[in-house]
């Protein structure tokens, strides 16, 4: 079938050349082939027009031969001929819509792959073997319903084909070299792969449908969220599969998913002797969607897009909708006329789409066939399109004639794809060795319930730990320091900086003592230096978010531009961070794309899937972590409860009111710190350039892997000259939970104590300088969580005459800590002393967005705080 139709005939022999009319005949079918396909197994969806590839719309006849010298087409030599072949290749039960694909040569290869001869069906072994997985597919469901007939397990039946198509998409891939699979799914069949692709143990599975479960401490989440880990068999040798474990929230997997992916894949593209490559050739994202809320869902899109941007790409990911045409009970059907489908949201990045009839197995193996040549030949999306239907209700608690009971009266009535391709086998005379077809049948099926009836259960891992990771920070003296400046400050030739790199780079030299007139320790240097020391430390360390190479207060300056244009010897951009002798880690820094949702779902991917990276995310400011709530909640805070995935991702988020208005002032610090419990956190918010140092050096080389949330600063106290530091505290210090009042002489006098956190203490220091009070200390919370409560004892302690402690916010009162503050301060109060808090009166909005209204605010909040107002 695969004949070159374009190509003239040789020079001197008669013309071959098919007539202008086949070949738009021909285009027509490729292009809109797709529309008048029986793909839907049900038949109620809107089909197009079929006149759209009727021959005569053309100016064909049935009986015209294809070509002037009555040469074969496909072996076809008239137009009837040749029609029946295009709705065979293009309108059956696959179908190609490459619509979205703008590249020609990419859609002449989609064309040669659906036009070359269809492999035969395989041999009576093989297409056997495709009906017992499709037996044991609508037989899990049948097992569970029996077993707890009242048991949500979001069916998969009306889909069974999703069952054979991922294990041909896993034969495919490792046939083309894939050792690894990152599979992400929502509830609907996740159930079923558990056990039918992943392998978990029946008996494991049905114990979280049990109400009288013996061991229901094991049930850390509902067993349609969780995930596991599988090595499978295949023809082509070992295949690893990772099922990413997913909350109720349908599509936030998909950019977590493409997060550990992607971590998978710069390990083995960094591994020594490493092909070029390797990582994306190595490893395939594999996602499964449901119908309406892959079109419904932002975070769609926002991954879609992320895969074309530098930093988050995976080589392509192959996508699979289990589509059952309806949203909980809302219809999504699919429209050929005018052509509306769930997967126009592919459009986006030029996606194509192969649509399978779900009651046409061996046509979803071919087009798992076709996506996975595609991704390994372009290295790009490819969407398979599963057209079935929901047997069911949205749950098996559902009522569908409820809301429609036209559809559940023909799903009820349509029979079963084990019973169609039954009867297709029988058709075909394939016979099975033991029995007729009926018989065979029962004898599958009733083998698979003795299978998922096994009691048996494997022997019980140990409950997950959080991966362990080198313990100390390595040490780090001046001459080390200077060092390392040295080789982050030495420019190549040609490099042109512009001014204020060039200043940075002379004040960094003198902030390490290597060039004369030292200065203070800004937090520029002091990060810098942080992540220097870790990766001298063997760590890698990865950094993103929007416009973070530069920094959105001009506070990082990890990438240098050169500012000479029109040489094209000379380097354009140069990475302080990548000039640390050799040896140590990798360091990667990435602008992301105006997105914080599928952005900070992919970092903490990454995290998860790269133990040995420091991975941290910054927001622009810090309110815009609000685009992102459902991984804060559901991923980043709960995770390693729930599925025993560990992170160590830090989450940097600019926090201070500074009269720059609501939007961008706050972190949300209450929300985080509600968040907290079971050690799950890191909570933090340093007040000095050191403690910044000390705390990014801590959190890559802590033994436990934990999320560290970080109130970071902005403008006011990156400028701020008190909280720069010195050689001796970066490289004498550690990281401090409490930092005690230094300037008070007689600590026996102090009867108020001012406790606080962040930039507000350079207020409240001021203010009190200007009162000259004795019986006041000033001492500050660098870290709110896990709570110091040791370190704060000891802190009262050394004040015996304390009668108030006041907490010290410059938020509004149910902003910031306050809330969380007095429920952990009230648990180690010492006797007599009395508690109150000091902050912005509670409002709707937040922070002024008057810069003259914020200082107002600021002086009354001082003066209250000393007791001056």
């Amino acid at each position: 079938m695969n004949d070159r139709i374009h190509d003239r005939a040789p020079s001197g022999a008669p013309s071959t050349r098919w007539r202008p009319e086949v070949l738009a005949f021909i285009d027509a079918h490729r292009r809109d082939g797709h529309r008048c396909a029986r793909l839907d197994p049900l038949g109620i969806s809107r089909p197009a027009d079929l006149g759209l590839l009727d021959p005569q719309r053309f100016g064909l006849q049935p009986g015209d031969w294809l070509s002037p010298a009555g040469t074969p087409l496909w072996s076809a030599r008239t137009v009837a001929d040749l029609d029946r072949t295009l709705k065979a290749v293009y309108c059956d039960g696959l179908a190609l819509d490459a619509s979205a694909v703008r590249d020609d040569a990419r859609r002449d290869w989609l064309f040669r792959e659906m036009e070359a001869a269809p492999p035969t069906p395989g041999g009576a072994a093989q297409r056997l073997a495709l009906l017992e997985l499709l037996v044991r597919a609508q037989a899990w469901e049948a097992h569970v319903a029996q077993a707890f007939p009242h048991a949500k397990r979001f069916s998969l039946e009306g889909n069974e084909t999703l069952i054979p198509l991922l294990h041909a998409l896993c034969d495919e891939a490792a046939g083309s070299g894939v050792r690894r699979i990152f599979l992400g799914m929502p509830h609907r069949g996740r159930v079923n792969v558990l056990v039918n692709l992943m392998g978990l143990a029946p008996a494991r599975v049905l114990d979280y449908f049990d109400p009288k479960s013996p061991t229901p401490e094991l049930h850390t989440d509902l067993v349609y969220h969780l995930g596991g880990e599988r090595e499978l068999t295949t023809p082509h040798g070992p295949l690893s599969l990772t099922l990413a474990h997913n909350p109720s929230h349908l599509q936030s997997v998909h950019p977590v998913l493409t997060g550990m992916a992607r971590a998978c894949q710069d390990a083995l593209d960094r591994a020594p002797g490493a092909q070029a490559d390797a990582g994306r050739r190595e490893v395939l994202a594999l996602m499964l969607h449901g119908d309406a809320a892959f079109a419904g869902q932002g975070v769609v899109m926002e991954t879609l897009m992320l895969g074309g941007k530098p930093g988050y790409g995976v080589g392509g990911t192959v996508h699979v909708i289990i589509n059952n045409q309806v949203g909980f009970t809302e219809p999504n059907p699919m429209s050929a006329w005018p052509a509306q489908y769930c997967t126009d949201v592919t459009r986006m990045v030029d996606a194509p789409v192969l649509r399978v009839n779900a009651d046409e197995p061996e046509q979803a193996l071919r087009a798992a066939a076709i996506a996975i040549a595609w991704r390994a030949r372009f290295g790009s999306d490819i969407v398979i399109d599963l057209i079935g239907y929901r047997r069911l209700g949205h749950s098996e608690s559902d009522v569908p004639a409820l809301t429609r009971p036209h559809i559940h009266a023909i799903t009820q009535a349509h029979p079963t794809v084990v019973d169609r391709y039954a009867a297709a086998l029988k058709a075909d005379g394939v016979t099975p060795p033991d029995a007729d077809m009926a018989s065979h049948l029962t004898h599958a099926r009733v083998r698979a319930h003795q299978a998922f009836a096994d009691p048996s259960l494997p022997d019980e891992a140990e409950t997950p730990h959080a991966l362990r990771r080198p313990g100390e920070a390595p040490p780090l003296d001046a001459a080390g320091l200077r060092v390392l400046v040295d080789a982050m400050t030495r420019l190549p030739e040609d490099f042109e900086p512009h001014a204020m790199v060039r200043t940075l780079t002379d004040h960094w030299r003198r902030m390490a003592g290597i060039a004369e007139s030292p200065l203070p320790l800004d937090w520029c240097f002091a990060e810098n230096l942080a992540v220097a020391t870790i990766l001298r430390g063997g760590m890698n360390v990865r950094i993103s978010g929007m416009d973070v190479r530069r920094g959105t207060f001009l506070h990082r300056q990890a990438v240098w531009t050169s500012q000479r244009s029109g040489s094209s010897d000379a380097p354009a951009e140069f990475v302080p961070l990548r000039q640390i002798p050799p040896g140590g880690g990798r360091f990667d820094i990435y602008n992301s794309p105006l997105s914080e949702e599928a952005v900070l779902g992919f970092e903490y991917g990454y995290s998860v899937g790269a133990a040995r990276t420091l991975t941290v995310w910054e927001a622009q400011f810090g309110d815009f972590v609000n685009g992102a709530q459902v991984f804060v909640d559901q991923y980043i805070s709960s995770g390693e409860e729930k599925w025993g995935d560990a992170s160590s991702l830090t989450v940097l988020l600019p926090h201070g009111n500074e009269g720059i208005g609501p939007d961008h002032s706050s972190g949300y610090l209450s929300r985080f710190l509600q968040l907290c419990g079971e050690d799950n956190l890191r909570v933090c918010c340093p007040s000095t350039a050191a403690q910044w140092f000390h705390l990014l050096r801590r959190q890559a080389f802590d033994t436990l892997r934990k999320p560290l949330i970080v109130m970071s600063p902005k403008g006011t106290l990156y400028v701020e000259k008190a909280s720069h530091g010195t050689v001796e505290e970066l490289t004498g210090g550690a990281f401090k939970t409490v930092i005690d009042d230094a300037r008070v002489e007689l600590p026996r006098q102090v009867e108020r104590l001012l406790l606080c956190s962040g930039k507000v203490h350079y207020d409240l220091e001021r203010g009190r300088r200007s009162v000259a009070r004795a019986d006041l200390a000033l001492a500050r919370i660098e870290q709110f969580y896990p709570f110091p409560a040791d370190a704060l004892i000891a802190l009262f302690a050394r004040y015996p005459a304390l009668v108030e402690i006041t907490w010290v916010q410059e938020e509004h009162r149910q902003q910031g800590a306050w809330a969380f503050m007095r429920e952990q301060l009230e648990e180690i109060l010492p006797a007599h002393c009395k508690l109150r808090c000091v902050a912005r009166r509670p409002n709707a909005s937040g922070a002024t967005s008057s810069h003259a209204i914020h200082q107002l605010e600021q002086v009354e909040l001082v003066a209250r705080a000393l007791g001056e107002a």
